[in-house]
């Protein structure tokens, strides 16, 4: 695992659901708890996708596939230790977590497979 990996793969991912999570604490105080993750959406993806143009520069897919990876990792992780254990939420996989996860793991092969071909 060299340097720049573990910035893009492991630093990046743990940043994008830390903003997420914030997102839902502060959200939970404003919007119907049903409703959080389609509010934290919008506002993730636009996030996620300046990373993945801006932040992150390899031009192999084969690299994006392997952040794409660590990225779902840590969010199905932390996501089940912070919301699911530590706030005990029983019914939190809905729809909308089921897309966060899809996003997570195809908007960095969508950036990668879009280098790629530059």
């Amino acid at each position: 695992m060299n340097k720049q990996f573990l910035k893009d793969g492991l630093g990046w991912g743990f940043l994008l659901w830390l903003i997420g999570y914030i997102l839902g604490i502060i959200f939970f105080m404003i919007v119907p708890a049903n409703l959080i993750g389609f509010f934290i959406l919008p506002i993730g993806t636009a996030i996620t996708l300046w990373v993945l143009i801006k932040k992150i520069k390899s031009g192999e897919f084969k690299y994006y596939l392997w952040v794409a990876t660590a990225w779902v990792l840590i969010a199905v992780i932390f996501d089940y230790i912070f919301n699911v254990k530590l706030f005990n939420i029983a019914d939190y996989y809905k729809p909308d977590i089921y897309v966060y996860y899809f996003l997570t793991f195809a908007l960095p092969l969508l950036a990668g497979w879009r280098k790629s071909q530059n």
